[in-house]
C-alpha cells in the first residue's frame, strides 16, 4: 500500500472511531440503562378481570377472598407477608412477644396517614381491635381476634396487647386492616392508609383505585396511577377483552385460555397454597368407615387429575396442606395411598359393600376446574363399582347446604391457603363450626389445641406435622393437590408476584413500554 493512501486510510479510521465513541457516550444507553429507564417509568392505568363481584366494601364485614384481594390496596395491617409466606413489618415499626407468649408489644411507625389526610396513631389500632374482637360491646367479627383480653396504648405510637391465652396463631391475624377511629362509613366510602384510594365502585361492573401520593413507605408509592377491576364471571368474556385490549391482567387463567392467548401475554405460574380435596361427609354411611374412606383414596389417581383437568400445572397432596407452607409441611404423605384397585375391592368387601355403592357428588357449579375434577373421579370410582351422582348448584347454595349445614355426602372444594397452619388445620377439630367434613378424632383435638398453647417453633411444626399425618391415617378426605395459579399479563407490565395467600401487589406494577 502507497504512504498517501495509508494515511488516508488511518485517518478515515480515526474519524471512524471517533463518531462510534460518541454515539456510544450520547445516543445509545447500556443493558443497565435501559432496564432503569424501563423500571422507572410511571404512570398508567391496569385493568384487571376478576370473575366475582364485590361482596362488602367495609373489611370487617367482607368474606370474600376476591374482594380482600382487591381491597388489601386499600388497607394495610400492623404487618404484611413477603412471597415466602414470611411477616414482615408494615405500619407496626417492630414487635415483641412475652416469654409466656400472652403479652404482644407494638411500635408504630409516625407519620403514615390515613387517606382522609389524618394520622394514624395508637387510638386507631386500639379502636380497630376492639371492634374486631367484640370489646367494644358488640359482637366479635373475627375469631382469631376473640383470644384478645385488652388492648392498652402506653403512647401515641404504641400498643400493648394482652391475650387471654397463650395462642401461636395470634401473630399472623396482624394483617388485618386498621381502620380509622371512629368512622364507620367504609361500605360506602372506604379509608385505609394503604397504597391506593378508593375511587369509585359500580355494582356488577367495576371496583377504581387511584395511586395514594403520601403512602407512609415511600419505596412502595404505586408507579401506576389508577387500578380499575372489572367485573366479569364469565372466563371467556374476560379472555376476549384481553384479546382485544380492554383488559390487561387475568389473575387466574385456565390452561385453555392460556393457549387461546397464545404469545400475546406474559404468564407467572405458581402453587397458590390451596388444598384441593374431595371432602367426604364422615358422618354419613358408607362413608364414617374407615375402610370406606380408605378404598376411596385408593382408587382415585391423583396424577391424572393433575395431568386432565390442571394440565400438569399442580403439586399432589396427601393432606390438608401444601407444600408452600415449607416449614410445617409433612413430605412423603402424598404417597400414602397408591392406586390400588385390588387392595380397594378388598377393603369395600370388608365392609360390606363388594358390589360398591351409590355416592352422591355435590359440585360448585361456578368452578368449572371441581366441576371437571369431578368428571374424573366419577370414571375412576366406577372401576370399583362406586356409582357417582354428580350433583351441580351454585356456589351461594353450597354454602349454605355443605359448608354450613353438612347435608352432603361428598363434594370436590378448595381450601384457600393461610399464613398460619392454625387457620387451615382447626378446619378438622371436632367443635369448629365449620367442620363440615364433620370429622371427629380426640387424638387430633389434643394436638392443635397443644399447637395453640406452643411458644417453640420447631416444637410447633412437629405438632402440625403430626396432625397432617393423622388425618391421612384417618382418611378424612381425599386431598389432590395444590393447583397452580397462573396470572396473564398484557406484554409490558411487569412486577406482579406470587404469595402463599391471594394478594394483588399493584404498588410494585409497572408499564415498561
Amino acid at each position: 500500500m502507497k504512504k498517501g493512501i495509508f494515511k488516508v486510510f488511518l485517518l478515515l479510521c480515526a474519524v471512524l472511531l471517533a463518531l462510534i465513541a460518541c454515539s456510544n457516550a450520547n445516543s445509545t444507553p447500556t443493558n443497565e440503562q435501559e432496564v432503569n429507564a424501563k423500571e422507572n417509568k410511571a404512570g398508567g392505568t391496569v385493568r384487571i378481570a376478576m370473575s366475582t363481584e364485590v361482596d362488602h366494601l367495609d373489611p370487617y364485614q367482607s368474606a370474600a377472598t376476591d374482594t380482600m384481594s382487591m381491597m388489601d390496596n386499600v388497607y394495610d395491617g400492623l404487618l404484611d407477608t413477603d412471597e415466602s409466606g414470611e411477616l414482615v413489618p408494615a405500619i407496626a415499626e417492630s414487635y415483641d412477644i412475652s416469654e409466656n407468649g400472652r403479652v404482644y408489644t407494638f411500635k408504630l411507625k409516625e407519620n403514615v396517614m390515613f387517606h382522609d389526610g389524618s394520622e394514624l396513631t395508637a387510638e386507631d389500632v386500639k379502636y380497630s381491635y376492639e371492634k374486631l374482637a367484640g370489646l367494644s360491646g358488640d359482637e366479635p367479627i373475627s375469631s382469631q381476634f376473640e383470644v384478645i383480653e385488652k388492648v392498652e396504648t402506653p403512647s401515641d405510637f404504641e400498643v400493648v396487647i394482652t391475650l387471654k391465652e397463650t395462642n401461636s396463631a395470634f401473630l399472623a391475624a396482624n394483617i388485618r386492616p386498621i381502620l380509622p377511629a371512629d368512622y364507620d362509613n367504609h361500605s360506602e366510602k372506604p379509608i385505609g392508609a394503604g397504597p391506593f384510594k378508593f375511587a369509585e365502585y359500580k355494582v356488577g361492573q367495576e371496583l377504581r383505585l387511584v395511586k395514594y401520593e403520601d403512602y407512609y413507605d415511600e419505596e412502595k408509592v404505586p408507579k401506576l396511577d389508577e387500578v380499575q377491576f372489572k367485573i366479569m364471571p364469565d372466563p371467556e368474556s374476560a379472555i376476549l377483552a384481553m384479546r382485544s385490549g380492554e383488559i390487561d391482567v387475568i389473575p387466574g387463567i385456565s390452561a385453555q385460555g392460556k393457549e387461546q392467548l397464545g404469545d400475546t401475554i406474559e404468564t407467572i405460574a405458581a402453587p397458590q397454597n390451596m388444598v384441593q380435596l374431595m371432602a367426604l361427609n364422615n358422618q354419613v354411611e358408607p362413608l364414617n368407615d374407615l375402610r370406606v374412606r380408605k378404598a376411596i383414596n385408593l382408587v382415585i389417581d391423583k396424577d391424572m387429575i393433575i395431568d386432565m383437568v390442571a394440565e400438569g400445572d399442580g403439586v399432589k397432596l396427601g393432606s390438608n396442606f401444601s407444600p408452600s407452607m415449607e416449614l410445617y409441611y409433612q413430605e412423603g404423605l402424598e404417597d400414602t395411598y397408591q392406586p390400588h384397585l385390588n387392595e380397594a375391592k378388598k377393603l369395600l368387601k370388608e365392609a360390606g359393600y363388594k358390589d360398591g355403592f351409590n355416592l352422591e357428588l355435590t359440585v360448585p357449579s361456578d368452578y368449572q376446574f371441581h366441576v371437571d375434577t369431578a368428571q374424573v373421579i366419577t370414571e375412576q370410582l366406577g372401576q370399583v363399582g362406586i356409582q357417582v351422582d354428580i350433583k351441580r348448584i351454585e356456589f351461594s347454595t353450597w354454602l349454605e347446604k355443605v359448608y354450613n349445614q353438612a347435608q352432603y355426602e361428598s363434594t370436590i372444594i378448595g381450601f384457600t391457603g393461610k399464613l398460619d397452619p392454625y387457620e387451615i388445620l382447626r378446619r378438622y377439630v371436632s367443635d369448629y363450626n365449620n367442620n363440615f367434613v364433620q370429622f371427629e378424632n380426640k387424638e387430633y383435638d389434643a394436638l392443635i389445641k397443644e399447637a395453640l398453647a406452643a411458644t417453640d417453633e420447631k416444637a410447633l411444626a412437629n405438632i402440625y406435622k403430626q396432625a397432617q399425618t393423622l388425618l391421612t391415617e384417618k382418611a378424612a378426605s381425599v386431598f389432590i393437590m395444590d393447583p397452580y395459579r397462573t396470572v396473564a399479563m398484557k406484554k409490558g407490565l411487569q412486577g406482579w408476584k406470587m404469595y402463599p395467600i391471594q394478594k394483588f401487589n399493584l404498588e410494585d406494577l409497572y408499564y415498561t413500554e
